[in-house]
């Protein structure tokens, strides 16, 4: 009896001491994001991989290529050195924060706005992208602004983008109808189930380009500056991206990429994004 009562002391001091340990350790978004990466020399990025030009899954390869992939894996190279690597996970506009903090991933480069409402539960980067919310419509279509858009009048939008918000504000007369992504939305809209997008402009004129019987229109009516999203108190990871990025401003890294992924897209204003 002494010896069972004995094993079981161990058992539950062992157990406890497990407990404690567990209960000591921070959860992993708290984590220095900077000194993981480092260790592992693998920084995980968020990605979108449903939105053309900036983040687009390939059916053909099943890797997912645009301007932010680029971007990640070259920041990842700043960062970490040439035998860095850039783990990349899917995301939507809707799981961004979700996985950012829960820890699943240590930045997000995903067509996020830095507004204020977000950087009171994120940390961001300088901007390196300068966008503006827009609309795209059929070539045929009566609406040319959001001055149109009016109570007979339905827009399309996606969940957890703040371009939702904004239409709301601009254009409070118009129905809004919000899908999980963009290719839901712009499948929306090509079967009339609303009669306008609204998202950022370089969203909008990558999926011009995809279908050409559709148009971006009105100009931009909202400022969208697009950062790297961290999870609040990353202080070091953002010092550092904000760094690496002045780097590829600098050495000519991020015009060629620009140039690359934008280029050729027409009424696209280069020079308005840098």
């Amino acid at each position: 009896m002494k010896k069972l009562f004995k094993r079981m002391s161990v058992l539950l001091a062992a157990g406890l001491l497990i407990v404690v340990a567990a209960g000591c350790g921070k959860p992993l978004a708290d984590q220095d994001a900077l000194a993981r990466a480092k260790k592992a020399d693998t920084l995980v990025w968020g990605v979108k991989a449903d939105t053309r030009l900036f983040g687009l899954m390939d059916v053909k390869t099943g890797s997912i290529k645009g301007f932010e992939v680029d971007m990640a894996k070259a920041l990842t190279k700043q960062i970490l050195g040439s035998k860095g690597k850039a783990e990349l996970v899917q995301i939507t506009s809707d799981t961004r924060v979700p996985m950012l903090k829960g820890g699943n991933v240590d930045a997000v480069i995903g067509t996020m706005t830095i507004t204020p409402e977000r950087q009171k539960v994120l940390n961001f980067s300088d901007s390196y992208f300068n966008a503006g919310q827009s609309l795209l419509v059929p070539k045929d279509s009566k609406i040319k602004s959001v001055k149109d858009l009016t109570a007979g009048t339905k827009v399309i939008g996606v969940q957890g983008s703040n371009s939702v918000d904004n239409i709301r504000k601009v254009a409070p007369a118009t129905k809004v109808l919000q899908l999980s992504d963009y290719a839901q939305a712009f499948t929306a809209l090509k079967s009339h189930q609303g009669d306008a997008l609204t998202t950022d402009n370089g969203i909008l004129y990558g999926m011009s380009q995809q279908d050409p019987r559709y148009v971006v229109v009105g100009g931009s009516f909202t400022k969208e500056p697009y950062g790297i999203a961290m999870n609040k108190g990353q202080t070091k990871l953002t010092n550092a991206m904000n760094k690496a990025l002045k780097t590829l401003r600098q050495n000519g890294t991020y015009e060629k990429l620009i140039n690359k992924w934008f280029g050729d897209v027409p009424g696209f204003d280069i020079k308005e994004v840098g």
